[in-house]
């Protein structure tokens, strides 16, 4: 049998209480009987009193005793200030607990209360059925109260829901009448917000009852909001370089990144997030974070920095490297983070980039061969400023040109065809002045003259190592040489003026006789317009075609010394016919071009054999986009006509056997275009085996040669034959 630690002694052991009227009271006395200092404490409970009823109807003194020593003991006294049951009247069993926390025993006594009617006034009696309740936000709450009045009387009752955000409430007050010991059921209900105003937590609350009769009273209970929701994590920039712009360009920089690691909280939780970096591709990258974890409040973005550096390799491929930042929530009611985790992805571009590695590799193989003697375009080679002249050999394997950097250049045609073939055989001369027009002597193409700016004509012999002068023709001074025309047996060369003057030179004469005095005199005919085209139309080398200003075309009768003015269209003072050309297998198909971007196609065989007027075969103005035709050349068959001018484009015209131009290509074949666009001043055309070559000389310093098949699909070149007559 365990052994009685507390001895208690109550007096009286029956009461009588009349509510309203004087309290009525009991003494305990408490006897230590340990062997060991304690002190006690009372608790005093009525039969059928609720024991969640929040009212005092009963005090004790004192409250708690001090440390008794063993054998001593303590009074208390209890008073009685209300019923435990309120409205009950008769015969009442009250319970007195007597207990110590140092001894951990207690002791009980039984005490009668005998309740009479009283005169005071009565507390309502409340009733929780359910005191403790759960639900998710967004959710209704329906809270049930049992309310009863123990009273003799009706009384007016008030009931008020205390404790919650008002906003949660639908109805938070309520009137009620209830009659003598009558009851009523009601029913509070709460509207739980959303999650980002709902937080997971117990939310305590009271209802209060007040009423006419009696004091108030009260009865508590709780709503426990759940947890639900996620927190989403999400990073800012999930992708970042080194460097962060124009990564393909050099640059020395090497500023670490920073990746924001954000998390959103659409839960109703109040959390704390840490992070782990787990690095797989160890040594390649450092990273640094200064805050490994953060709190996040419901309805709240909340983010952290992560920077992350590495060293840039100078040159090679891009450098991908992948981080994953693991994310850990402290209260794991609803799971972690969506996603856990994230793969952070960077990607470090070397100091020197790829492309600028080739580029350069290329580049310098580039350079060196656009600096070598095998790049036609080479700035050190060639000629230094426009070029005015251009002309084939016979076979074409050669080309000359003249420009006003005053040189004469000797060509090799498949120089500009064979990459590692440089194209400039060499200078041929200097001849002090702006060269404006180049020919080579038509037999054996051992000769070329070279009309000078001055008015001197310089001829050149092509054979040998060196290539001397041998010859100078004047016929006055600083009257610029616009024109020349050898004839058939590169007897005679002509020579047309900017003062109008035409003359004919013996040079075969003067080559033989070098002295002056022994030269014979050159013919000459004087014209009222600056000479800008000669050619010989016909076979006989009789009738000179002479083209220039004021849209002047004439021809020249060398046996009889008459002139034929061929109609044309009319032009002022800056109106000129630049060039002219014959076909060497049609010497009667002649081509002209002019200022106003005029190409005309003419048949001269109508006027100067049938005596008729000179028939025009086909005209066009739109070759060069209206802009100045500088120059015009026909193949020797006549299949084919070249143009140049002022929109800088070598233009090809194929043409039919009656030297209009083929119905596929009214609007001609593009060759080659100048840089910038610049003028191109003299093109020359020749057809060789299987190609048509096309040479041209312009503003921009260059000579350019090209190629393309012949067309022999079209008629002219496939069954044409040489005649004579045509």
């Amino acid at each position: 049998m365990a052994e009685n630690l507390i001895e208690t002694t109550v007096s009286p052991k029956q009461i009588k209480f009349k509510p309203g009227s004087t309290p009525a009271w009991f003494e305990v006395t408490v006897v230590n009987v340990s062997n060991r200092f304690a002190s006690f404490q009372l608790e005093v409970t009525g039969a059928g009193a609720d024991p969640n009823q929040v009212f005092d109807w009963y005090s004790i003194s004192p409250e708690v005793s001090t440390k008794k020593p063993p054998g001593d003991k303590t009074k208390f006294k209890v008073t009685i200030l209300d019923a435990p049951v309120p409205g009950f009247v008769g015969r009442m069993q009250l319970t007195v607990r007597v207990f110590s926390m140092e001894l951990r025993d207690e002791d009980r006594e039984i005490v009668i209360l005998i309740l009479e009617k009283g005169t005071g006034s009565i507390p309502l009696t409340l009733e929780l059925p359910v005191r403790d309740f759960q639900e998710y936000p967004e959710n209704p709450v329906t809270i049930p109260l049992r309310v009863y009045n123990p009273g003799q009387i009706p009384t007016n009752v008030t009931l008020e829901l205390i404790g919650l955000d008002r906003s949660w409430l639908i109805e938070g007050e309520r009137q009620l009448e209830l009659p003598p010991n009558g009851q009523s059921l009601e029913n509070f209900v709460c509207q739980i917000p959303d999650i980002s105003e709902a937080i997971s937590k117990i939310y305590p609350f009271k209802i209060k009852a007040t009423h006419t009769n009696g004091p108030p009273s009260w009865v508590e209970g709780s709503i426990e909001v759940l947890p639900i929701g996620v927190v989403e994590f999400n990073c800012n920039p999930i992708k970042h370089q080194i460097p962060a712009k124009r990564p393909w360009l050099p640059n020395w920089r090497n500023k670490p990144v920073t990746y924001e690691l954000q998390f959103d909280n659409q839960s109703n939780l109040h959390q704390q997030v840490n992070i782990e970096i787990q690095d797989k591709e160890k040594k390649k990258c450092t990273w640094e974070l200064p805050e490994p974890q953060t709190d996040i409040i419901p309805g709240e973005i909340s983010s952290l920095a992560l920077e992350v550096k590495t060293k840039r390799p100078w040159f090679g491929r891009v450098k991908k490297i992948s981080v994953e930042a693991e994310a850990t929530l402290s209260d794991l009611r609803l799971g972690n983070t969506k996603p856990s985790s994230q793969i952070l992805k960077l990607h470090v571009f070397p100091l020197i980039p790829l492309w600028l590695l080739i580029a350069g590799g290329l580049g310098l193989i580039w350079l060196a061969w656009f600096l070598s003697g095998f790049n036609p375009n080479n700035p050190l080679y060639g000629h230094k400023d426009p070029v005015n002249s251009v002309q084939f050999n016979g076979n074409s394997n050669n080309v000359i040109s003249g420009s006003n950097d005053q040189t004469l250049i000797k060509w090799r045609t498949s120089g500009f065809f064979t990459t590692f073939m440089n194209p400039q055989l060499g200078e041929i001369a200097n001849t002090s002045k702006a060269v404006r027009v180049i020919r080579y002597k038509p037999v054996d193409n051992n000769i070329v003259a070279a009309g000078l700016e001055n008015g001197e004509i310089q001829l050149f012999n092509l054979l040998g190592e060196t290539i001397p002068k041998i010859d100078s023709l004047v016929s006055g001074k600083d009257d610029r040489v616009l024109a020349l025309e050898f004839t058939d047996d590169s007897r005679f060369l002509f020579s047309g003026h900017g003062s109008g003057l035409v003359i004919g030179w013996d040079v075969r004469q003067n080559l033989d006789n070098p002295v002056a005095g022994q030269r014979k005199q050159p013919i000459g005919r004087q014209f009222d317009f600056a000479v800008y085209g000669l050619k010989f139309i016909g076979s006989d080398n009789q009738n000179l075609a002479i083209a220039g200003r004021f849209n002047q075309l004439v021809i020249w009768n060398l046996v009889n010394n008459s002139l034929l003015k061929v109609p044309y269209l009319e032009g002022g003072q800056d109106d000129y016919i630049f060039s002219i050309d014959t076909a060497q297998l049609r010497p009667y198909l002649l081509a002209t071009g002019d200022k106003q971007g005029y190409i005309t196609l003419w048949n001269m065989r109508t006027c100067l054999v049938d005596k008729k007027p000179c028939e025009i075969i086909d005209q066009w103005s739109n070759g060069h986009g209206t802009k100045p035709v500088r120059s015009v050349a026909l193949s020797n068959g006549g299949c084919y006509l070249a143009s140049a001018g002022d929109d800088g484009r070598m233009m090809l015209w194929p043409l039919t056997k009656e030297g209009a131009r083929s119905e596929k290509f009214l609007t001609g074949k593009e060759i080659a275009r100048s840089l910038s666009g610049k003028t191109i001043n003299s093109i020359d055309i020749n057809v060789l085996e299987d190609r048509i070559y096309i040479a041209s000389g312009s503003d921009d310093t260059q000579v350019r040669v090209k190629r393309m098949p012949r067309m022999r699909d079209l008629g002219c070149d496939a069954s044409w034959q040489a005649k004579p007559s045509q």
